[in-house]
């Protein structure tokens, strides 16, 4: 249809992936005693942390991928269509340019997937729409969570619009998939990869995936490591999957009691009701990688039995700023969207962020006097596309000037 983010190859193989809403995400259920059945997603080889090369179609493109830490060729489950998860803002706050830098970036390389490679991407961008710090600056504010959720979410929206974008194919709550949440922790707990506690959580046994850790980062799980004195976990690795709800806070009734998601099983249920258990491309920060990605990947290899299944993790870099800090909220050193927006243009920034390669941050920071070298770049760029359209449609000197006048609003 006109107008939407993807095209009909990538409709048509979305509208099979897609499942009924309550349905349990991807992987079945097994029934009383059978054994766990192996699925080896679209790779091929051994498993433990060392990266597949995947089986499929070569996209004829090379990518950096976190995963073989080197570049590899892009091999796609499905001919023409690319599919990306991608991790999205927790809405508590305004957008910064920290963020913005992370998807101006990614939102380049789908560009150039999309129009130079002409595949399709089927794009589906998680919100965490409840979380420890939505619900601190809900109380903060005397609302609800929902309300600021709603109008954070919003804002991000309006956010990438103006910094020009796309949006992805599908955007998804996490407070609408609590029940394929809890199905997802279900099964890990009945193949013995999770445990509840008398106190109402739910944690991943790091154990039961030994030699399986650490794809993204070398783990050792053996090592020791001191246990906090109140903490229900069996071992210190281990982390949360469903936190039992505490006084006065928004909750959801489960199996194990009332409580909401962990952050890291929101993004593995999420991606796995679109994708099931294959996946070609996750992206995301480099703050993400450990622990939030590598426990994604756990959490889905252990569901789907897969020895792999994301194919290929990009991150990119931090934004820093002088100093070489990087930009952040807790350092109080952020800009955010909008104030940058006021004395720059979108296409200013987007500028900025090609100088250099999307994994770097350090090699190019951000200044509050970039406007005029990246401004300078941006019209040598503009004069040289306008000048070669004139000169392919054999316009005069005049009618060149007022049309790249016109276009830059002089």
């Amino acid at each position: 249809a006109s107008g939407l983010p993807w095209g009909p190859a990538a409709l048509r193989w979305l509208k099979r992936c897609r499942r009924p809403s309550g349905a349990a995400p991807a992987g079945g259920e097994r029934a009383a005693g059978e054994a766990p059945r192996r699925r080896w997603c679209s790779a091929v080889s051994e498993g433990g942390t060392k990266w597949i090369k995947p089986t499929g179609q070569d996209a004829g493109i090379q990518v950096y991928n976190s995963l073989s830490r080197s570049k590899e060729p892009l091999v796609l489950g499905h001919a023409d269509v690319v599919t990306w998860y991608s991790c999205g803002p927790t809405v508590y706050d305004h957008a910064h340019l920290g963020h913005a830098c992370s998807y101006v970036k990614f939102d380049i390389i789908r560009r150039i997937i999309t129009k130079i490679f002409g595949k399709e991407v089927v794009m589906v961008m998680g919100i965490t729409d409840i979380d420890d710090k939505i619900i601190k600056r809900a109380n903060e504010m005397n609302i609800s969570p929902v309300a600021l959720a709603r109008f954070y979410e919003e804002d991000f929206k309006r956010d990438m619009e103006a910094l020009k974008v796309l949006p992805p194919t599908i955007y998804m709550r996490v407070t609408e998939n609590i029940p394929q949440v809890i199905a997802f922790i279900q099964q890990l707990v009945a193949s013995g990869h999770a445990y509840a506690t008398s106190r109402g959580n739910v944690y991943f046994d790091i154990r039961s995936w030994e030699g399986r850790y650490g794809k993204l980062r070398q783990i050792y799980i053996d090592e020791e490591e001191e246990m906090a004195v109140d903490s229900d976990k069996h071992h210190m690795k281990d982390f949360a999957l469903w936190k039992a709800a505490s006084p006065q806070e928004m909750c959801w009734d489960s199996p194990w009691g009332k409580g909401r998601p962990g952050w890291h099983i929101e993004c593995s249920t999420i991606s796995s009701l679109v994708f099931g258990q294959h996946l070609d491309i996750h992206t995301g920060g480099i703050d993400l990688a450990f622990p939030h990605h590598e426990n994604e990947i756990t959490q889905c290899e252990a569901y789907h039995q897969c020895q792999q299944w994301g194919n290929y993790f990009l991150h990119s870099g931090h934004l820093h700023v002088k100093g070489s800090v990087k930009m952040s909220k807790s350092l109080k050193n952020y800009v955010t969207i909008k104030d940058f927006l006021k004395k720059s243009s979108p296409n200013q920034f987007r500028m900025f962020c090609l100088r250099s390669g999307y994994r770097s941050g350090k090699k190019n920071p951000y200044d509050e006097k970039l406007g005029g070298p990246v401004h300078d770049l941006l019209l040598r760029c503009m004069l040289c596309i306008f000048m070669s359209e004139a000169e392919l449609k054999g316009f005069s000197i005049l009618r060149f000037w007022r049309e790249m006048t016109d276009f830059l609003g002089w």
